[in-house]
């Protein structure tokens, strides 16, 4: 057992070491929190864009340019070039180095050599995060900083400090502040010879100041590049040709690109040195440039701001962002940020209006819609023209932005059912005023942003699946945490929801009806296609659709193809209209050309149709599905098993008289002496207009006046009839001393001849189905009565009241 003994002193020296050293580390841990290291330095945040260049620089708080230079800014070069200069032990010390201690100590006590404090790049770094009279006590204070700094931080975050702190004169620190405000370049984009100039600077910032004698920092250059010769530490070569570079350098202005973005991106993250965008520094270049010589083209017509957004239909990444014209033109406003400016959206939701109706089975592009003056329960729309055209197919309707059809489906679909689909793509202004919003909301009548409405076009050029824009690079995490947001949408829209490379995409449209849509908007034989750009070559492969809002205050042009949506608005952020502030005449032409500068590359084609969708023969007069008398057939696109195949009877048969003078009805038809013929069958209001208008139209006979079954009796056929005017509910002041009168009149069926009117019950008079009635009506609530000829009748109520 002898042998255990000699192994007792070793346990005990070693608990007596483990006991140490439990007591020195709650003393360390006690100085670390009575001294704790000094603050992070304030950084002038940057916006990167997405290649990691600087976009945009602000002055940090204390209104000093230090822009963080990060990790991998520091090249091999960079580093070399430093460590070697200021501390070639830089390594293998704890941030004091006893040897140079020694050293310097001995030189500064015998005044041999040299004077020198013998700071390593640790020691510097305290300096610089405190800064201090130098004095022996601070030297000594600076020390034991350096050695918390060692034991915090490693050495590469150490060199990344010196690098972020070190003065180049002025108020201009760090290395990437000194590239970028002399060289126009980031750090690790410089020449060998540059990154020895920014390297020999700090030890001098007053002495040698560049822009202002560079010929002395040249010199003082090219000496270390024959002492880093020596020492071998570039090659031969490399040296030949930094002291052969030419030193011809100045201050420049901080990079200022993308200025409402950065402001944006840095107020939504505060306190972040770093901020990097999905911007690409050449298209955002040349958007800005497009749209300041543009609109500097404008001014003479009253027209002041622009703003445009670009974005990348496959990752929704916003690749230009240009908030106005001139961010500096204070007397245009310009640094209001006109792509989250709330404005009216003039015609530009109509297509997705239409691309709802569509998964609705409501209209195909053939279908006629009726174009004709129409009241909407006291809301009376017209076209941008002010003309009618009677009846329009669904693809004229949109191509040529009529309001009135618009609204009529609108009212087939549903506010509440366009403003669901709306809010569920991020339509702020909209999801606040939805109970608010009617049948106006489709032609402007709501607020929306140049970044939804792009957004909601970059959803129709992928296929009708919506996911959010992004402005910043990595956001899998945000957009993660927002599913869940997202997919509480799909509740009240009805619509898919997938995942797909990190993006939430919440499918808005169906990919028919987002194809249909396409197919429509890339016509180029429509009026909104601007002045001189007929048969151009200069006129790119893209779907498009403007907008004008109410009193010529904005305009709109949007546009996409396979590869980017671009979004435009032109007007003044004061609100003022102008006469020449249309979406055709003023925005598409800067549309056209950003399209030209920024997507030339893309294919010139479409995506083929879908699965989904296939033909079928419709009637060409009514767009429906044939029936026994549509021999004029065309085809055209629908979706199976979703649009409506409802029969067309635009003409009727009707059995009249041999010589066509009277109709007959089953109950009346003789045995002999009559004969079946086709009249047409309009809806009674576009009778009705074609009737005011003078044009051709042809109305079945009256009826045999010999039937019983004629009076008081509807037979079933033939449309409602409906009183267009007066309004019902509505209430009318009349000037007593002009003796006003209200207007009778009514649509009717083509079979109607005769109608007849009461007020309060009583007869008025009978009159023609398309005459127009006036009468003075008496005061307070009064009820109308129209019936006609075929017993059908209708009433409505209004108030009257005099002056």
């Amino acid at each position: 057992m002898g042998h255990c003994w000699p192994a007792a002193p070793s346990r005990r020296r070693l608990r007596r070491t483990g006991w140490g050293l439990c007591g020195l580390a709650p003393l360390a841990v006690l100085l670390n929190s009575a001294f704790p290291l000094p603050p992070a330095p304030r950084y002038s945040p940057i916006v990167l864009a997405a290649d990691g260049t600087v976009l945009h620089a602000y002055l940090n708080p204390t209104q000093k340019w230090r822009m963080k230079t990060e990790l991998r800014d520091i090249t091999p070069a960079l580093r070399t070039t430093i460590i070697e200069k200021e501390d070639r032990w830089f390594y293998w010390h704890f941030g004091v180095n006893p040897l140079a201690l020694v050293q310097a100590a001995g030189r500064n006590l015998w005044g041999t050599g040299r004077t020198t404090g013998a700071s390593t790049i640790t020691m510097q770094v305290a300096r610089l995060l405190e800064p201090k009279e130098r004095t022996f006590g601070n030297k000594l204070l600076e020390m034991l900083r350096a050695t918390q700094l060692e034991l915090h931080y490693s050495k590469a975050e150490i060199l990344q400090l010196y690098l972020n702190l070190v003065p180049y004169g002025g108020n201009v620190e760090g290395v990437k502040s000194a590239a970028l405000l002399y060289f126009q370049q980031p750090p690790d984009y410089l020449s060998l010879a540059q990154t020895v100039t920014l390297a020999i600077i700090p030890n001098r910032p007053r002495g040698l100041v560049l822009g202002r004698n560079n010929a002395a920092v040249r010199r003082e250059r090219n000496r270390w590049l024959r002492q880093f010769q020596r020492r071998h530490l570039f090659p031969d070569q490399d040296i030949a040709d930094a002291l052969a570079e030419p030193l011809d350098v100045r201050r420049h202005a901080a990079p200022a690109l993308a200025p409402h973005l950065a402001r944006r991106l840095v107020t939504q993250f505060p306190g972040r040195a770093i901020i990097r965008s999905t911007l690409r520094r050449g298209p955002q270049a040349q958007a800005e440039d497009l749209t300041r010589n543009y609109v500097r083209r404008l001014r003479g017509l009253g027209i002041s701001q622009a703003a445009v957004l670009v974005v990348n239909n496959r990752t929704r990444a916003v690749e230009a962002y240009v908030g106005s014209a001139d961010f500096q033109d204070a007397a245009g406003a310009g640094q209001v940020d006109g792509v989250r400016a709330v404005r009216s959206p003039g015609s530009t939701l109509k297509p997705f209006l239409y691309a709802l109706a569509l998964d609705r089975g409501l209209v195909t592009p053939k279908l006629k819609l009726p174009d004709v003056p129409t009241n909407f329960s006291g809301f009376r729309p017209e076209n941008f023209d002010k003309s009618c055209a009677g009846e329009v197919t669904v693809e004229r309707a949109l191509t040529y932005s009529l309001n009135i059809p618009a609204v009529r489906v609108l009212a087939e679909v549903g506010v509440s059912q366009f403003t669901d689909k709306l809010r569920a793509a991020g339509f702020r202004s909209v999801a606040r005023a939805a109970p608010q919003l009617g049948l106006s909301t489709v032609l402007g009548g709501c607020g929306t942003t140049l970044e939804e409405l792009t957004g909601l076009y970059a959803a129709l050029a992928d296929g009708g699946r919506y996911a959010p824009l992004s402005l910043i690079k990595n956001e899998e995490l945000k957009i993660k945490n927002e599913s869940r947001a997202v997919v509480i949408k799909k509740s009240n829209t009805g619509g898919k929801i997938f995942n797909s490379s990190f993006l939430i995409f919440n499918s808005l449209f169906s990919p028919a009806a987002a194809f249909l849509i396409t197919d429509m908007l890339a016509q180029r034989a429509r009026p909104d296609l601007p002045m001189g750009y007929e048969g151009s070559r200069h006129l790119p492969k893209i779907a498009w659709k403007t907008g004008t809002s109410y009193g010529r205050r904005d305009a709109w042009s949007i546009g996409y193809n396979r590869d980017y949506t671009i979004g435009v608005w032109v007007g003044n952020f004061s609100g003022q209209g102008s006469p020449a502030l249309t979406g055709a005449d003023v925005a598409s032409p800067l549309l056209f050309d950003l399209f030209n500068a920024l997507a030339y590359n893309s294919p010139n084609r479409w995506a083929p149709p879908p699965a989904s969708l296939d033909f079928r023969l419709v009637c060409a007069e009514t767009g429906l599905v044939p029936g026994e008398h549509c021999p004029n057939q065309l085809i055209d696109y629908y979706l199976p098993g979703t649009s409506s195949a409802r029969r067309c009877e635009h003409q009727r048969e009707a059995l009249v008289s041999a010589d066509g003078a009277v109709a007959y009805c089953r109950a009346c038809v003789p045995a002999a002496g009559f004969r079946r013929q086709l009249f047409p069958n309009p809806l009674p209001e576009v009778l009705a207009f074609r009737e005011t208008q003078g044009l051709p139209t042809t109305r079945l006979p009256a009826h045999n006046p010999a039937c019983r079954l004629v009076r008081g009796r509807d037979d079933g056929a033939g449309p409602a009839l409906a009183i267009t005017s007066p309004l019902d509910h509505a209430e009318y002041v009349l000037d007593r001393g002009e003796q006003q009168q209200l207007l009778l009149s009514c649509a009717a069926g083509s079979e109607v001849r005769q109608v007849f009117w009461y007020v309060n019950d009583r007869f008025l008079r009978v009159a023609a189905a398309t005459e127009r009635v006036f009468f003075r009506p008496p005061r307070g609530s009064v009820k109308i009565s129209c019936a006609d000829d075929h017993g059908r009748n209708v009433d409505i109520q209004l108030q009257v009241a005099e002056l």
